[in-house]
């Protein structure tokens, strides 16, 4: 789970030319745009991540204007998304600790050194929750059942709320594709060899009703996953994620023709494959990867912060598919466990603000 409202530090603050009353901070990886004299460098605050759907409370008020939604998924709330202020980017909230935890909440998550740690997570305990748009309006199909643990989820992790990850990819080859815009939608198959359908959240009956099941059943993929297990007993289980794009399915933003899944995890036996077994099983059913853009060695000396992956992500490379792309997605080829994912596989992705600005998603 996302740690989307945490206890952060705010590292520096910069001026905005020409604005009185404002002023950009950074927290972590990201800047936003606070009071002036609100905060100082050192401060603790409340941080909320882009994407964080916050709850109707006084306190939040004074984002109605700007972020009041309204979602048959999750009701009422205030959605926190990437914003230009005065030419500057804003990426999240800060907000004082006592403007947003009461003296009670305070003193229950203050340490024995007479302040609350930094990372400490607070989403739950402020009722924050992921913005997510109803899945049935995006994939389609009957709901059968809550993903489960055949799937691992699907979400990345974006470098500005960890900037230590890419110190982890040190001496590691990596490869970097295109973060396709669609939604996700994944496959199972164990000693069974019975086909299990996912998106993001649910799993879905394998009929007509859903749309990734017909693609699924149309280009034969189900009976090349049957033959790919029968000829490799070692493979006890098997699950592919992609992200399905096409007509109908987030504003077809990478404008194709026609529907088509672009795999990019491949997990076999409940691990996480290397590229090479990942492009080995894609071939063998007949699918297309999420485009491969780059290798290299050794990231950190290509891209020696997070800033350079963003002037990365938003230079106007050649794409595969027209449009402007959502991002990058960073792996090294080999799956290496992440301490600063708490154990969680090594990867990261970088999202383009140019996209984000356009399109309005987080």
């Amino acid at each position: 789970m996302r740690n989307l409202a945490s206890i952060q530090r705010i590292a520096s603050i910069t001026p905005i030319k020409d604005a009185d009353r404002i002023e950009l901070v950074h927290v972590l990886g990201w800047q936003c745009v606070a009071k002036k004299g609100e905060f100082q460098p050192g401060d603790s605050c409340v941080y909320f991540e882009v994407d964080s759907f916050l709850p109707m409370r006084p306190e939040f008020e004074f984002l109605r204007a700007s972020s009041y939604c309204k979602s048959e998924l999750l009701g009422e709330g205030y959605r926190l998304r990437t914003a230009r202020m005065r030419g500057e980017i804003s990426q999240g909230l800060a907000m004082p600790i006592n403007a947003v935890l009461t003296p009670e909440q305070i003193t229950s998550l203050t340490s024995l050194n007479g302040d609350i740690p930094v990372g400490t997570d607070v989403t739950d305990l402020l009722g924050v929750r992921e913005w997510q748009i109803p899945e049935m309006a995006s994939s389609g199909g009957t709901i059968i059942a809550q993903a489960n643990s055949r799937i691992p989820i699907t979400d990345e992790t974006r470098i500005q709320s960890v900037p230590e990850l890419l110190a982890e990819f040190a001496g590691l080859p990596y490869y970097i594709t295109t973060k396709m815009d669609g939604t996700s939608c994944s496959i199972s198959m164990g000693e069974d060899r019975i086909l299990h359908v996912f998106g993001h959240n649910y799993e879905y009956a394998t009929d007509e009703k859903c749309a990734f099941y017909q693609w699924i059943r149309k280009c034969g993929v189900e009976e090349k996953l049957k033959a790919l297990l029968d000829a490799r007993p070692d493979i006890s289980e098997i699950s592919i994620q992609g992200e399905f794009c096409g007509s109908g399915i987030q504003s077809n933003r990478m404008r194709l023709k026609e529907p088509n899944w672009f795999v990019f995890t491949v997990n076999e036996n409940k691990k996480r494959t290397g590229l090479n077994e990942l492009l080995f099983v894609s071939h063998a059913l007949g699918v297309d990867t999420a485009p491969i853009e780059e290798t290299g060695t050794d990231l950190p000396s290509v891209y020696p912060d997070e800033k350079a992956l963003l002037a990365r992500c938003e230079e106007n490379r050649k794409h595969a598919y027209p449009g402007v792309p959502e991002g990058i997605v960073i792996r090294p080829i080999e799956p290496v466990v992440s301490k600063a994912l708490h154990g969680g596989m090594l990867s990261m992705k970088v999202k383009s603000n140019r996209y984000l600005l356009k399109t309005g998603d987080d």
